[in-house]
């Protein structure tokens, strides 16, 4: 039986989706977990197996279970993780099983910002940056870097903005370092000039040495110090020396990286007319983004990163050009989820496609500290880009949280 195995899901977004259209496609779909809780079958029924490790990254023991899956007769057509911090490992895991090869040193450079920074620091899309080593006197560090001010900071191996905080002043910067410092004294933290200016997610997939940008995406936020992105616009509206400008960019960091084989998404800051690179990760955007580009172009790009990894053509022809605004809400406040309602009020907003709210009945919610605090999402698809927003914001605001605060 044709298998696809996947290493590590969340349960929500991308990485989920991508489970249901690998069923759909035809494939066995088996899940390499190392959360004891998605061993409930009912919160994954897409997929076919599911299988427990107390450590994914014991490659010895993932090896054997991937071994004995063949010998049960299952083949195995690709091994794929669209979640952090796998996919380099993933890649490695598929060399190793003889399947498509992707750029697991590229991937693997994408998965630490700080040889990101290292590695495209002599590119004009690289901010200014610096590194507190572990060894090093917080006060002494602060000290140099106090005319810096404001600065971010980056845990190295965050990903959807945990970690991520804003300094605006020394004594900012000084608390900041010591509290990451306190969660682990071992790891390096990556502090950045901090860019003003709108910021753009770009969408990427990678086949021999092909760059195909799938799309450029306009991100809103409404929390400036923790980064959490509440909009997105498809498609960005860029003038065209600024389109242009852009993709020369994204080309010039791929092939510095060295990707040749892959997906990958970047954020980009539009700096007083010079794209700077904000991050960029080794796997295709979370969330909802492929039901973005899907609505807004007709391209699943889950399906042709499955497609590019079991070796079929990849396909990113558009069969549509519709303008598309995704909006997610988050709390102001924490509590117990009591109750939700509107749901069926907002899909009667003409132009809604997607609504979608996380099924966490009974289960405290917080504010907002990374993308995780998202708890739901309108997508709305229009004639122009006010139309999209317009509809997506006027449905969510349909949408009802009833909260036991605490």
């Amino acid at each position: 039986m044709k298998t696809i195995i996947f290493i590590g899901s969340n349960q929500f977004g991308t990485s989920k989706e991508a489970l249901s259209v690998a069923r759909e496609m035809g494939y066995c779909v088996v899940l390499f977990t190392d959360k004891r809780q998605h061993l409930q079958h009912h919160k994954f029924p897409n997929v076919d197996q599911i299988v427990y490790f107390h450590d994914l990254f014991d490659e010895i023991q993932v090896l054997e279970e991937l071994e004995a899956l063949k010998t049960s007769g299952k083949q195995l057509c690709a091994c794929v993780s669209f979640i952090d911090p796998f996919v380099s490992y993933t890649a490695r895991l598929a060399k190793k099983l003889g399947l498509l090869q992707l750029s697991a040193d590229a991937l693997a450079i994408m998965e630490n910002k700080i040889k990101v920074r290292d590695q495209l620091k002599h590119l004009p899309t690289s901010p200014f940056y610096t590194v507190y080593e572990s060894h090093t006197s917080i006060k002494d560090f602060t000290k140099k870097h106090e005319l810096s001010v404001p600065l971010i900071i980056k845990s190295p191996v965050s990903n959807g903005s945990k970690d991520v905080f804003l300094a605006e002043t020394t004594d900012e910067l000084k608390q900041t370092l010591q509290s990451l410092h306190d969660q682990t004294p071992d790891l390096p933290i990556l502090i950045e000039e901090y860019l003003k200016g709108p910021q753009y997610l770009v969408e990427v997939l990678v086949q021999n040495r092909k760059i195909e940008i799938v799309g450029v995406i306009e991100q809103e936020t409404t929390y400036e110090d923790i980064f959490i992105i509440v909009g997105y616009q498809f498609p960005a509206q860029l003038k065209d020396d600024e389109y242009t400008s852009l993709i020369i960019s994204v080309h010039d960091i791929i092939q510095k990286l060295g990707l040749k084989d892959g997906s990958c998404h970047l954020e980009m800051r539009n700096v007083h007319g010079a794209w700077k690179l904000v991050e960029i990760n080794p796997r295709m955007s979370g969330g909802a983004m492929n039901r973005i580009i899907e609505e807004g172009t007709g391209i699943n790009l889950i399906k042709e990163i499955l497609k590019q990894n079991v070796g079929e053509e990849v396909s990113l022809t558009k069969t549509r050009e519709v303008h598309v605004y995704a909006k997610y809400l988050t709390f102001e406040t924490s509590g117990e989820l009591l109750y939700v309602a509107g749901e069926d009020l907002a899909w009667e907003h003409d132009g809604v496609k997607y609504v979608y709210v996380k099924p966490l009945l009974g289960k405290i919610v917080t504010a907002p500290y990374s993308m995780g605090q998202r708890y739901a999402c309108v997508i709305a698809a229009g004639n122009s880009p006010e139309n999209a927003k317009a509809t997506a914001i006027s449905a969510a605001q349909e949408l009802k949280f009833y909260l036991e605060p605490f």
